[in-house]
């Protein structure tokens, strides 16, 4: 047992870069009393264990991705087909944007595994709270992320299954689904939610610095703030009203003055380069690198070099080939053609975001096939491409466009945000006569104003589904393929091993009883 947790904590911590090698002991239980005390015995352990926090969660960055958008309106077979446009299959994510799931076909499984990193969470705020040995400056600091993350994972938690289990002390069981305990109600995890979110910004103070060694890749005050922001307009349209909308309101108007290098980039495509981390737009994200990590879940959602080979790319006028477009995915999750032609073709954002493939029937003359996500183009290396872009979390761009949802909720014009935006998008094409808030016919209604340019400008970062379900479930019903009379369906199935191996959960409502 001593030799267990040993593996874990060295897992998490000291050697972050090979945690792949280490997944079979992360399985392993109960925490031992005798080994885990030899470990909390210099700050460097502590520092290695946050390291290791932040390594885990990027593991569950695919996750995060398929909660937050592939249920939505962007992803999907175009009308008439059953298989990307390469004739890749599908493979089962369509039962995600079908609206097909249950629990043997549950789209993300163990609740994430989420609990994994909840439980080491819970353990490094156990032993902060109990230790001299780090500063009260690093405690304060080490406990900001720690609950700010927790809150974080709660919250992805709590808005794809609703009910879920709360665990907050370290378990003797690091697997959830071994784990004999009822869910708690959905009042009671947001109530812990906003809990953790209280102790992080206490723990912070007023310190809004990026860590000095891990910088944007770190979990933040402003990262705490961003997610405050977003807690809080959930609840503001759940009976909240103006109190929690004017609390998010503030929590992102003090972003801007406690961070104020904090700015949208002039060019969209630098955000997401893999050379151009940490820069001034980013917020959090989860850290890629090259021979260390790379994004993922990005192999479902590009194409195969020897199929993409076949199509053309009519802007550049010539056949995709192996050495450029050397993708190296599966395309399970195509991007839909009816997405790609929601930009305006002034958009610099349209062909960042997303690559549209042509067939060509003749000479000079192209048909749109199909379409893929393009913003993570990472960097080639030894001749193919490593996926090294980060994942982000919180950008600037964000920040922005919730603020304008916040003062929306309050009666205030957004104008001044959603134009930043759409300045950057449209660059030298930009108009306000023409572009601007409230000149575009959308504009009518400035919620859905907000949601068509958060669409635009999150393709592929997670948020599309929880913006729809946001904003209430109307907008689910109107804007993607699930029906108001499955409106159980809104939250995810719990899969069936889950249920098995922790007989006091019950299924979703909604779904077939276990």
């Amino acid at each position: 047992m001593k030799k267990n947790i040993k593996n874990i904590l060295i897992c998490l911590g000291i050697s972050a870069i090979a945690l792949s090698s280490c997944k079979k002991d992360l399985n392993l239980s109960p925490i031992s009393n005798l080994s885990d005390a030899s470990y909390w015995k210099t700050a460097d352990q502590f520092d290695a264990f946050l390291s290791g926090v932040h390594t885990r969660f990027r593991e569950h960055t695919g996750n995060f991705e398929f909660l937050g958008e592939v249920r939505a309106d962007i992803y999907g077979t175009d009308l008439g087909t059953t298989a990307t446009f390469t004739g890749e299959a599908t493979q089962g994510m369509e039962r995600m944007w079908l609206h097909t799931l249950d629990a043997d076909n549950s789209g993300v499984s163990n609740f994430g595994g989420f609990y994994n990193n909840i439980n080491q969470i819970n353990l490094l705020i156990s032993k902060l709270n109990s230790t001299s040995i780090v500063s009260d400056a690093t405690k304060k600091n080490y406990l900001g992320v720690a609950y700010g993350m927790r809150a974080y994972y709660y919250y992805q938690l709590y808005r794809s299954w609703g009910k879920v289990v709360v665990v907050t002390d370290p378990t003797v069981d690091i697997d959830i689904s071994n784990l004999a305990k009822p869910a708690s109600s959905e009042a009671d995890v947001m109530s812990l939610i906003k809990s953790d979110i209280n102790l992080s910004n206490e723990n912070f103070g007023s310190d809004y610095s990026f860590s000095a060694k891990n910088k944007k890749g770190f979990w933040s005050k402003s990262a705490t703030q961003m997610l405050n922001a977003e807690v809080y307009l959930w609840t503001s349209y759940r009976g909240g009203g103006t109190a929690d909308a004017n609390v998010a309101k503030t929590a992102l108007t003090s972003i801007q003055s406690g961070a104020p290098t904090l700015s949208l980039l002039s060019n969209f495509a630098d955000v997401f380069s893999s050379t151009g981390k940490d820069n001034n737009e980013v917020i959090f994200a989860s850290r890629n690198k090259l021979n260390e990590a790379t994004l993922p879940f990005i192999g479902n959602f590009v194409p195969q070099t020897s199929l993409i080979v076949n199509f053309y790319d009519s802007l550049a006028n010539r056949k995709f080939d192996v050495v450029t477009d050397n993708y190296g995915g599966l395309l399970r999750i195509p991007t839909k053609i009816a997405t790609y032609r929601k930009f305006d073709d002034k958009d610099t954002r349209k062909n960042l975001t997303i690559q549209a493939a042509y067939s060509q029937p003749s000479a000079g003359i192209f048909k749109i096939a199909g379409a893929f996500l393009k913003k993570y183009l990472g960097e080639q290396n030894a001749g193919s491409r490593a996926y090294t872009n980060d994942f982000p979390i919180y950008r600037y761009a964000d920040l922005l466009l919730l603020l304008a949802e916040a003062k929306v909720a309050l009666g205030e014009s957004p104008a001044a945000e959603i134009n930043l935006v759409r300045a950057r998008a449209y660059g030298t094409n930009y108009s306000e006569a023409v572009y601007g808030y409230p000149n575009q016919a959308i504009d009518s209604d400035p919620k859905e104003a907000i949601l068509q340019e958060r669409l635009l400008e999150f393709i592929g970062e997670g948020k599309r589904w929880y913006d729809l379900r946001r904003m209430g479930n109307n907008y689910v019903f109107a804007k993607t393929g699930l029906s108001s009379s499955e409106a159980y369906k809104l939250l995810w199935p719990i899969d069936r091993t889950s249920l098995t191996n922790n007989r006091a959960l019950t299924q979703t409502d909604g779904y077939p009883a276990f």
